[in-house]
């Protein structure tokens, strides 16, 4: 998801209800709970978001406690939810098309939509014990420490301070967030073959053709493909779609019962051409497997 709109998008459900569950960043797939980690923020009286108090929240000693990074490397979200009715979401992002780097301080970072490309973006907001707390303008400035990365923007690790002010108050919230994730999760890999013998019920012209195919970790492939067979007065023909539960540690058999969709033809024994194709989503990064087309022929006997 573009900067912008992440921005936006967090911008309008802060304002609409932020005590419903935001969502991690949508260019990432799933959250990842820190292994360690502490966000503490305070400000004076006065401060809007922490009404001069201090906060502090530690990684296994709430809900959860995560961080996540876009594919690009530009922005991340920090996500807290503490309890039932306690939450805060912080937002980082450097201007358009520079990634966030280590040793850096953001300065005139601002929200959507007063923020233009050329601005760094920063948001934070929550909900305290059922108190909705968010800015409807803010400026600030933040500053990255350290920053690790992983595959596809995955956020290693992160040591960064900020500096809001909210709703035109000269009373900073000042805060910090240190935090270890997990170590990467492995990059989905996917392999399909498809089966050179498959079986046609004659005379219907009903065939059965197949394969199998192969992950690293859980994923749902889908499958989808077409059956040819060049005869002498036609060429029988059909496509297929299907999804396979895929699981490590062997081939996933995989298979598929088809007629002709070509009116006037029917499928019998003997040499046909299969084109496969085999897509699935890795679960933990925002990217799609492909194996790419394949071709194979597969003879079809009788069943």
């Amino acid at each position: 998801m573009p900067r912008r709109v992440l921005a936006r998008t967090v911008g309008v459900v802060a304002a609409m209800a932020v005590a419903l569950a935001v969502a991690p960043l949508a260019s990432t797939a799933q959250a990842h709970s820190a292994a360690s980690g502490t966000l503490s923020f305070s400000g004076d009286a006065g401060e809007p978001m922490s009404g001069g108090r201090s906060y502090e929240y530690t990684a296994g000693a709430v809900q959860l406690f995560d961080v996540q990074g876009g594919t690009e490397g530009n922005g991340l979200t920090v996500a807290i939810d503490a309890d039932q009715g306690t939450l805060w979401r912080l937002i980082v992002a450097a201007p358009d098309g520079q990634k966030l780097t280590e040793g850096t301080t953001y300065s005139g970072a601002k929200q959507w939509p007063d923020a233009q490309p050329e601005d760094p973006e920063l948001v934070f907001s929550g909900t305290d014990n059922g108190t909705e707390k968010w800015c409807n303008t803010n400026s600030g400035s933040f500053t990255i420490e350290h920053i690790a990365f992983g595959p596809y923007g995955y956020i290693r690790e992160l040591d960064a301070t900020f500096e809001q002010y909210c709703n035109g108050s000269t009373v900073p919230l000042r805060g910090a967030v240190h935090a270890v994730m997990p170590e990467p999760p492995v990059e989905l890999a996917m392999g399909m073959n498809a089966d050179p013998e498959g079986t046609v019920d004659v005379p219907e012209g009903k065939i059965t053709v197949g394969g199998t195919v192969t992950c690293n970790k859980p994923a749902s492939v889908s499958l989808t493909g077409q059956v040819f067979q060049i005869q002498k007065k036609g060429t029988p023909g059909a496509s297929y779609q299907t999804t396979v539960a895929c699981t490590p540690g062997a081939p996933v058999p995989w298979s598929v019962s088809l007629t002709s969709q070509e009116p006037g033809t029917s499928f019998q024994p003997g040499t046909a051409t299969t084109r496969s194709r085999a897509r699935a989503d890795d679960r933990d990064y925002p990217v799609a497997v492909d194996t790419g087309q394949q071709e194979s022929q597969v003879t079809l006997s009788k069943g």
